[in-house]
């Protein structure tokens, strides 16, 4: 085996915030509204922020969106923890091996503690990654495990493959053995993200619903959850158990949970929160201008999409034309000129600029032209003389809402069509999705790792965990596993160009925009981490004195 130590980085990293400007060149001027109160060396640190809804699950095996994600990456460790370059570093794994074929990974285990003070072992590891592949436990992220050897088998029940038979097995307590199906060179980002994180196995099996109550939930992070007044607030305290507790700074992280993105911002400016905005939050968009201009906004672009899927089983968006139709007749310029106005870029395909394989897009933004032409092709061919009732749905959120209606006069401009606009909370309109009870719906997708694998493979199995479009094709399938065993980077790279060009050309999703997180935070705050994934990081964050 090749050794491949990956340097702890806790007290050693950098302690400021990511703040790549977007749009005006330059980092942006920190926030100064003048109504935030001091912190003292004596005053306990407590960072107070938005959660702009209800986070569904803290459980990192049942985990898909990014509000749990932020609780969740507070309250648990994994292996690997990334930085804030997005590079993963050893974090509950002391030393990593690697094998030379990149196929074997063996990872050593420092001392560390749940919050109830059990010991975390490898066989944590080995019972959470087994836990989330398992098909009972419904997992939508189940696939990002399929890396191991035989995970593919095991969740789909082929082959007579059991739990035994999948490649990540504890030879001790602190020692992880882990076999992979093929090379896969960003393996050690995948085991920072939540769906790899360990879960306390007594806990679990003696309670179910562990995960969904302060006084039941055991974690490994940073952070330990102290109460959960459900859709109100949740606190989290300095977990005292956590391996690395030298560390971490705040005190307290205290949650609310308001869905008013002005309520946001004026708790923001009254002093009653210390973060407004992205990735927690939302800032109401009329105020995004002004913000900016006064220099309070921040702004950081990262590896994520904006757009509508299509439910490919319900007419008319069961004809690929008809769901080429309605995208090209979409206007992304002026969207975010006169919508989201946070230097967001028009989406002329499925991936962001760190992984474009197709760059310049792969279709023309606002082709009404083309869209006319393709809605009677595509009309024809349902024999049908008119489009049956169209709703837009998205979950509630004062963007949502305005996208939608930029987007609901669009295409009543350019097909003369009256569209449905219909909001749902958050928990309700997820569920929705994956029921296929939609039309059109609108969702972001972040990436949990920058490789365009990451935003392809969600589409490849009709019944995959975040297909919500029902759509398949064969030839696209056969191509995103063509790209896991190359290991030649430009055939790669094009195996995975053709892949994107089938998905655009099919259409199943209309991309809108690509992803910036824009925010605005109490200039004493430090050591936030967002990385260009869009992952948030509360771990090294601090006031300074």
């Amino acid at each position: 085996m090749k050794n491949y130590v990956f340097v702890l980085m806790s007290s050693v990293l950098a302690m400021s915030v990511v703040l790549a400007g977007c749009g005006g060149g330059g980092d942006v001027t920190s926030v100064n509204s003048g109504s935030h109160a001091e912190h003292k060396e004596s005053d306990p640190q407590v960072l107070r922020a938005n959660l702009h809804s209800e986070p569904p699950t803290a459980d990192p095996g049942l985990a898909e969106d990014s509000t749990s994600g932020a609780v969740i990456f507070a309250t648990f460790d994994g292996l690997t923890r990334l930085n804030e370059e997005g590079e993963a570093v050893a974090s509950v794994a002391e030393k990593i091996e690697v094998s030379d074929d990149l196929k074997t990974y063996t990872f050593h285990l420092r001392d560390s503690q749940w919050s109830n003070g059990d010991p975390v072992t490898a066989h944590d590891f080995e019972y959470a990654w087994k836990r989330v592949l398992h098909p009972e436990l419904g997992a939508k992220y189940a696939y990002q495990l399929y890396y191991l050897k035989n995970g593919e088998k095991y969740h789909k029940q082929q082959g007579g493959v059991t739990a035994d038979d999948v490649g990540v097995k504890a030879l001790d307590d602190k020692t992880l053995l882990v076999e992979l199906e093929n090379p896969t060179p960003y393996f050690l980002e995948l085991t920072a993200f939540y769906s790899y994180m360990p879960v306390n196995k007594n806990v679990v099996e003696a309670n179910p619903q562990w995960a969904n109550d302060a006084a039941t939930h055991i974690g490994n992070g940073p952070f330990k959850m102290e109460s959960w007044e459900h859709k109100s607030k949740m606190v989290l305290v300095k977990n005292d158990k956590y391996w690395d507790k030298d560390a971490v700074n705040l005190d307290r992280i205290e949650f609310a949970m308001i869905e008013d993105e002005n309520t946001e911002l004026s708790m923001f400016m009254n002093g009653e929160l210390d973060w407004a905005g992205k990735p927690l939050g939302l800032l109401p968009l009329d105020a995004v201008p002004a913000l900016k201009d006064e220099g309070k906004l921040k702004v950081k672009e990262i590896a994520g999409v904006y757009w509508y899927k299509f439910n490919t089983e319900q007419e008319p968006f069961n004809n690929a034309k008809i769901r080429k139709a309605f995208t090209y007749a979409i206007n992304r310029q002026e969207i975010v000129d006169n919508v989201t106005q946070a230097g967001e870029v028009p989406a002329l395909g499925a991936l962001p600029g760190s992984m474009a394989v197709n760059p310049g897009g792969l279709f023309r933004d606002n082709d009404v032209e083309t869209a006319k032409k393709l809605l009677a092709e595509g009309m024809q061919e349902l024999g049908i003389s008119e489009l049956p009732p169209i709703t837009l749905s998205y979950n509630t959120a004062d963007n949502h809402q305005k996208i939608a209606q930029a987007i609901q006069d669009q295409w009543k401009k350019a097909f003369g069509i009256d569209v449905h606009l219909e909001n749902k909370e958050w928990k309700v309109y997820i569920d929705d999705l994956h029921q296929g009870n939609y039309q059109v719906g609108r969702m972001g997708w972040l990436g949990d790792f920058n490789d365009p694998i990451n935003f392809l493979e969600a589409f490849k199995d009709k019944d995959g965990g975040n297909n919500d479009t029902r759509w398949e094709h064969p030839r696209f399938k056969e191509l995103l596993e063509q790209s896991q065993t190359e290991t030649d980077a430009e055939k790669r790279k094009q195996l995975l160009a053709e892949a994107e060009q089938i998905l655009m050309d099919e259409m199943p999703v209309a991309p809108i925009y690509f992803y910036t997180h824009s925010w605005v935070q109490n200039e004493k705050l430090k050591g936030v981490i967002i990385d260009g994934l869009g992952f948030i990081d509360l771990k090294w964050a601090s006031f300074e004195q």
